[in-house]
Parts: structure tokens; C-alpha cells; sequence
């Protein structure tokens, strides 16, 4: 089998077999072919697309390129949850704690991010004392004791994927729905779990800005969970502007306890709800989803949500107490105001702006080496739709740093106010399933 005739073969539209598809992902994982062949195949794909028994055979193969987690020794269906990424998206800190409260046991691996904020492991971090770094054995015997437990990502974890995606980001071959699919669904995969929920963002502060393409998207990757044998589904749901309204790390792991306790804002709690109806479901907790969000909703506002939260944190070393004083997480030394310059509606939000504006503040990566700083972000007091007077506060700055100038002109520029009323796109736009 040569690298050179799989190339030609899906350049002329063809489809490729099992074996050329493992082939190529066992010789470009062990250094056997060079960049430059899988470049071209991947521009290939690009360009011609792949069926979906190809995407599931390129999945399988980049799983079976590295280790694989294997959380057998669990009692019960572990789903896990997987979102496209956003602004302010806190679901996982709200998600874990709210499911593992009706028994679900959630098994869950997190990175640390690139972006406008760090990942779930960086907002944890923000609880004096928590730590990720636990053994295998004691992360199956928390899950087994608590429901719940996060730790990072292991080092060998789908090899074939960061050597592809490293490929990618340099060949313009990033936007490219089999890869795209492939890339999130194998790692999923090698992390053990038995049913896989995705939550699929669409708009400007997604990366896939257009509805139709996060359908696609979303549809490619519950068709490879399903024919690799793990329950999948997707909702597909809105990143037009911020969700919730805090952005940066120990704000959102304070809006995350304000949620826990029933106190979140409208949108997160409400996307919440949504996929921990469909998490639930899946695991077998509920007969139905409107059972699984009646029970989700009682353990928010009886506060076994907020117990499972404080259990959660105790057990990884965290600090519990700031669970009933989140003014204990790390605080920013200025908080400035950004006043509305006229009154009117808020018509348009632009997410990744706002996201930008954070991390100028130091609340995300630009690059992997950044240092953040989980005190500062950004806390909206206004969303697309609400009213605002001349002179109202937009938003509250949490900054370390004195002159905020720069970060006051990029949200100005981000935030639109017109005289006519405006209503927020949906929050929530389809449900895919198998």
C-alpha cells in the first residue's frame, strides 16, 4: 500500500477503505509518512469530503493511535458532555455536580484552554486548594463514591489528532467538517464514556458562525458516536453573545454556584437544564425528558445541586466554603463601569470581541506560555434585547491592572444600542439524534 495512491484515490472523489484510512494514521503517527503526503490528503479531504463510515473509520483509527481511557470499573452509563466552546460558557462547572445529584456518573476530563478564558480546569483552579492531579485509581474510586470527578487530559491521549491538527492549522484545512468531526469525537471517545451529549454553538462567538454549519457539524459527529457504538446527541444552541453574564474564571465559577443555587441567569440555566435533561435521559435516571428536567430543577432549588458542588470540591482538595462565599475566590483590585453612551435597546453583542476584551484583561491565553490571571473578566448587566438609559451601566470591568482604556474602547465598539426593540435569537435551535 503506498501513501501516494491514497492520496490520488480521494483527489479523484473516491471512497477509502478501512485499511488505506488506517494506513495513513498508523504512518503518519509513527513518522512513517511525511507532512507533506498528509497535507495533501488533507487538502484532498478538504475538498472532496468523506461518507460517514469514512469519518467513523478516521475516528476510530486516531483513537486507537494513543491510549484509551477505561472506565469499566464505574458502575452505571457514563455520559459525558462536550461543548464547542464560546463565551462565558460555564455549563461544565453547573453540569457535573447538577447531573452526578440524581446518581449520573459523570467521568469527566478537561483541558486547560487557549482563548478568550481558560478551560474548566483553570475556573476550578480558582477554588484555593483544588487540584487535578490524581491517579486513574482515584479518579474511578471518586466517581464511584461522589457520581463526580475532573481531572486533565491524559498526555497520550489520541496522538493522531494533535499531530493532524497541528497539520491542519497550517494547511488551511482547519474548516473542514470530516476533520473537524473526527478531531472532537475521537478524543470523546478515547475518554471511555458510554454516551456522549454535544452542545453545538452557532453564531459570532462560535466557531461555526453560520446555523447550517453547526448543524452539519453536529450531525457528522452524532452519526460517527453512534456508528462506533456510544449513545450521541446534539442540541445546537446560541453563541451570538455572551452565555450568562460573566466571562473570566472565578466570575464564572461564581455565576456557576449562583446557577447551582437556582439564582442563574435565564440562559445558562436554561441550556443547563437542556442538556442535563438529555444526560440524564441517556443514563437511564429518567423515563422521559420532562421527568429528567423536573428532577433537575428540585435538586437546584431543594439544594442537593449545591451539596453535590461542595462534595465535589472537597474531594479534590478544594475548599469547599466558597460555595456560601464565593467572595473568598480571588477578587480583582478595580472594578469600573462601562456606562451607556445613549439610550435605546441593545441590538447586537459581538461575543468574540467581548471574549477578546477578557483576555486583554488577562482572564485568557493568547498563547500556551500566558500566565492568567483568575481574578479579572468582564460581568454583563445587559443582553441583546434589554433596555438601556444614557448613562446605565453596560457592564462591570474587573481588572488588576489601572488604565483600562484600551478594553473600554474594544467593548464600546462591540455592543450596539438602536431605538427600535429587539429580541434575542433562540437559545436553543435544534436537537439532533441518531
Amino acid at each position: 500500500m503506498r501513501m501516494y495512491d491514497i492520496i490520488e484515490k480521494k483527489r479523484d472523489g473516491e471512497i477509502l477503505t478501512n485499511d488505506e484510512i488506517q494506513f495513513f494514521i498508523d504512518g503518519y503517527t509513527n513518522g512513517e509518512i511525511p507532512d507533506y503526503q498528509v497535507s495533501a490528503l488533507l487538502m484532498a479531504v478538504y475538498f472532496q469530503d468523506m461518507t460517514a463510515e469514512e469519518r467513523a473509520q478516521l475516528t476510530t483509527a486516531m483513537v486507537n493511535s494513543g491510549d484509551q481511557i477505561d472506565l469499566s470499573a464505574i458502575s452505571g452509563i457514563k455520559v459525558d458532555k462536550h461543548s464547542t466552546g464560546g463565551v462565558g460558557d460555564t455549563t461544565t462547572l453547573i453540569l457535573a455536580p447538577l447531573v452526578a445529584s440524581l446518581g449520573v456518573p459523570v467521568a469527566k476530563m478537561s483541558g486547560r484552554g487557549l482563548g478568550h478564558t481558560g478551560g474548566t480546569i483553570d475556573k476550578l483552579e480558582a477554588v484555593p486548594g483544588f487540584h487535578v492531579e490524581i491517579t486513574s485509581e482515584e479518579f474511578v474510586s471518586l466517581v464511584n463514591k461522589n457520581k463526580v470527578s475532573v481531572i486533565g487530559q491524559t498526555g497520550n491521549l489520541t496522538p493522531a489528532d494533535k499531530k493532524l491538527y497541528s497539520l491542519r492549522d497550517v494547511t488551511a484545512t482547519v474548516n473542514s467538517i470530516p476533520l473537524i468531526a473526527s478531531s472532537i469525537m475521537s478524543k470523546k471517545i478515547a475518554s471511555g464514556a458510554d454516551a456522549i451529549v454535544l452542545d453545538v454553538k452557532t453564531g459570532a462567538g462560535a466557531f461555526m458562525k453560520e446555523l447550517d454549519e453547526a448543524k452539519n457539524l453536529a450531525s457528522a459527529m452524532v452519526s460517527i458516536g453512534n456508528r462506533v457504538g456510544r449513545n450521541t446527541m446534539a442540541v445546537i444552541s446560541d453563541m451570538s453573545q455572551p452565555l450568562g453574564n460573566a466571562i473570566g474564571n472565578a466570575l464564572e465559577v461564581k455565576e456557576a454556584i449562583d446557577t447551582l443555587q437556582g439564582k442563574g441567569p435565564k440562559d445558562l440555566t436554561e441550556l443547563c437544564l437542556t442538556l442535563g435533561s438529555q444526560m440524564v435521559l441517556l443514563a437511564g435516571k429518567a423515563e422521559s425528558l420532562d421527568e429528567a428536567r423536573n428532577r433537575l430543577i428540585e435538586n437546584l432549588n431543594n439544594g442537593k445541586a449545591l451539596e453535590q458542588f461542595k462534595t465535589f470540591l472537597e474531594s479534590q482538595g478544594g475548599d469547599s466554603r466558597v460555595a456560601d462565599n464565593p467572595e473568598s475566590l480571588p477578587q480583582a483590585a478595580n472594578q469600573v463601569e462601562l456606562p451607556a453612551k445613549t439610550s435605546g435597546n441593545v441590538s447586537d453583542m459581538i461575543a468574540d470581541d467581548i471574549g477578546t476584551a477578557a483576555m486583554m484583561l488577562g482572564a485568557g491565553r493568547a498563547t500556551k506560555d500566558s500566565k492568567i490571571d483568575l481574578a479579572v473578566g468582564i460581568v454583563l448587566h445587559k443582553k441583546i434585547g434589554d433596555t438601556v438609559k444614557e448613562g446605565e451601566s453596560l457592564l462591570t470591568i474587573h481588572a488588576n491592572q489601572e488604565d483600562v482604556n484600551n478594553v473600554q474602547e474594544k467593548l464600546y465598539a462591540s455592543i450596539t444600542i438602536s431605538k427600535e426593540s429587539v429580541e434575542p435569537q433562540p437559545l436553543i435551535y435544534d436537537i439532533i439524534t441518531k
